[in-house]
């Protein structure tokens, strides 16, 4: 019976889809995530009378035919790069993004992840690193025991050095923009990757050209919805259990059927 095979489409599509919702609420605490949403679309029909066809030689036509389908699929499942709150942390070295741009990291194997987790730290070398101890791009050295850190909304980096008055510009912090951002391949690790999708980086200085601009002392949190998600599960389960109740339904019409025989 194809109505087996078709509710077993509609149950593996809401089990991807409890997949992804418990993914967004596992992460609602994580620096910078950014919840993704499952989208389905239909399968291939079969049509057993098209509508149009002729129904005599009058030439009068069929006003709508009979098509069943074949079930659901899951066909993706972007991210949505809306804005998260800001939270303030008061240290030095976290900074927030306030608009589209991502931060630029160097991988260990020399390319360069976009993330928008800005608690960074300061390695053994006093390059500005992320909590990996991957480099912040482009570069930046911090001297040792500086009192005060300053990055400003554009991204300048400026510190009072030991046994000076006037501030001292350390380096420069970039952005990159993307197209499409939903594009963006996920590495893990609060990081993404550039795809053919998202298209290449647009690397520019905050507060210039949509980039965002930069709030020191603060972090982006996740921009997953508690209530939202919550809300999605449960007409998850019920879209599942429905499923699974038509196979039910049909393995007793089967049943009944193979009774009579």
């Amino acid at each position: 019976m194809k109505a087996l095979y078709i509710a077993s489409t509609g149950m593996a599509a809401q089990e991807r889809n409890v997949e992804v919702i418990s993914n967004n609420i596992a992460n609602m605490r994580t620096t910078g995530f950014k919840r993704q949403r499952a989208e389905f679309q239909d399968l291939l029909y079969q049509a057993y009378r098209r509508a149009g066809s002729q129904t005599s030689d009058q030439g009068t036509l069929v006003p709508a035919g009979i098509e069943v389908g074949s079930g659901v699929r899951t066909v993706a499942t972007p991210r949505i790069m809306s804005q998260g709150s800001v939270a303030a942390t008061e240290k030095d070295m976290d900074i927030a993004v306030r608009g589209e741009g991502f931060f630029m990291i160097q991988l260990p194997d020399g390319r360069t992840a976009y993330t928008r987790d800005g608690s960074f730290e300061r390695d053994d070398t006093g390059q500005l690193v992320n909590v990996n101890g991957y480099q912040v791009q482009p570069g930046i050295t911090i001297p040792d025991k500086v009192p005060d850190l300053s990055i400003s909304a554009d991204g300048i980096v400026e510190a009072t050095l030991p046994g000076q008055t006037a501030a001292t510009q350390l380096g420069q912090l970039q952005l990159a923009r993307f197209v499409n951002k939903a594009g963006l391949e996920s590495a893990g690790d609060n990081l993404f990757l550039e795809t053919a999708a998202s298209g290449a980086p647009q690397i520019g200085t905050p507060n210039v050209d949509g980039t965002g601009n930069l709030m020191q002392g603060y972090l982006e949190a996740s921009n997953v919805n508690s209530v939202t998600e919550i809300a999605d599960l449960i007409a998850a389960q019920r879209a599942y259990e429905m499923n699974a109740r038509v196979i039910s339904g049909a393995d007793e019409m089967m049943q009944s059927t193979t009774q009579m025989r």
